[in-house]
């Protein structure tokens, strides 16, 4: 009966990227600019794939769909942050912050689906060829999508079930730019021994296992290159996999660092950082290395110029 008359947290204060001024309006433009290059690359590609009939083929249909998560994703975080750039007590209510916490591992872990089914149907496309058509019908690559927003909601419903169930009475200072599972742990009041569990069970799924398939398809996907007699084939092939590697590196490495070790009661700049990574930066590169950069993405525009 005690418990309950404790008071529970209505709002957090995010104390973001920087404390100076200056540093801050830097900031502010900084992040501006990524997020309007993340918008328009993004939005590009879900225009260009919808319209052109040249590009209706398996592969954009997952770059269209990756394009509208990155898309969401972005604007689930940036939107926020740039506007506490500008002001000087920064802060959230509980439900935003919630809300904001779900919506980002939606987000976050369907990419994280899209982009192991994306590597699947790249070893499909290069190691069965003559299979493709058969393997990748409409109906598999739409059950396919379905099935990495399915499991985004899954995990998303699981972590921040297991986070926002436990008490928060204590300081209300998060140190951190958003609303992510990790710093906010930090405040319960509680022990989060089952919490953290659970986020390192879902980790497991959402980032280990397609991280092991994507993987296993480049593996095999390079020792079939391996065996192409055509020079310029080959490097065609090592060229796309090699830049689609970099996203995934860049992706997993800093998601796998960030959610799969122990919960310390201590957020440094370097994690910070590290968030950026797979919140920010990972969204606007996205368009530009798995579709700007592809012939058939640049004939499509060229066309409609």
């Amino acid at each position: 009966m005690g418990r309950e008359n404790k008071t529970y947290l209505t709002e957090f204060i995010l104390l973001g990227l920087s404390s100076d001024h200056q540093t801050q309006i830097l900031l502010f433009v900084v992040f501006l600019i990524i997020y309007l290059l993340t918008v328009f690359g993004n939005l590009l590609i879900i225009l260009l794939v919808h319209i052109d009939t040249r590009l209706h083929t398996p592969m954009y249909f997952f770059l269209k769909n990756l394009s509208f998560t990155d898309f969401c994703f972005s604007t689930t975080i940036v939107p926020k942050m740039l506007s506490h750039f500008l002001v000087i007590r920064k802060t959230i209510s509980f439900i935003g912050c919630s809300t904001q916490m779900f919506f980002f591992l939606v987000m976050g872990c369907t990419e994280s689906s899209l982009l192991a089914v994306m590597s699947y149907d790249r070893y499909v496309a290069v190691c069965k060829p003559l299979h493709y058509s058969a393997i990748m019908t409409h109906r598999v690559c739409v059950l396919l999508v379905i099935g990495s927003w399915v499991s985004g909601v899954f995990v998303s419903l699981v972590d921040t079930t297991f986070t926002l169930c436990l008490p928060y009475q204590g300081p209300n200072i998060i140190n951190h730019y958003f609303c992510e599972p990790p710093a906010l742990l930090k405040l319960a009041s509680e022990d989060t021994y089952k919490a953290e569990m659970a986020l390192f069970a879902m980790g497991v799924i959402i980032l280990l296992g397609p991280a092991s398939l994507i993987l296993f398809s480049y593996r095999n996907i390079i020792s079939t290159v391996i065996q192409i007699q055509s020079g310029e084939g080959r490097i065609k092939v090592f060229s796309t996999c090699g830049s689609h590697f970099i996203v995934v590196i860049f992706f997993y490495g800093s998601t796998i660092f960030t959610y799969m070790q122990p919960n310390s009661k201590k957020m440094n700049e370097g994690d910070k950082v590290i968030s950026v990574f797979y919140s920010v930066i990972t969204s606007m590169m996205n368009p530009f290395i798995y579709s700007l950069r592809n012939k058939d993405v640049k004939e499509a525009l060229r066309r409609k110029q």
